[in-house]
């Protein structure tokens, strides 16, 4: 984890799913001098659509997953 990242609320099971599945892709939360961090899934729905996106095109997950659009 980087400075950037927030956890979500304790009881919010679903953001936390979600931010396992990021964690462990490998995606970073670097804050950079713009304070801003990128596009970064929210729901576990934009998770999977990425990754499945992602195997289709044989593209890392970690790459797949801070994109902003599916192609």
């Amino acid at each position: 984890m980087d400075s950037a990242f927030v956890a979500p609320p304790r009881r919010d099971i679903a953001a936390w799913r979600t931010s396992s599945v990021l964690l462990h892709a490998g995606v970073r939360f670097p804050m950079d001098c713009s304070c801003r961090i990128g596009y970064r899934p929210r729901t576990l729905r934009e998770v999977r659509e990425r990754m499945a996106c992602a195997r289709r095109a044989g593209e890392p997950f970690a790459r797949a997953l801070v994109r902003a659009e599916v192609p």
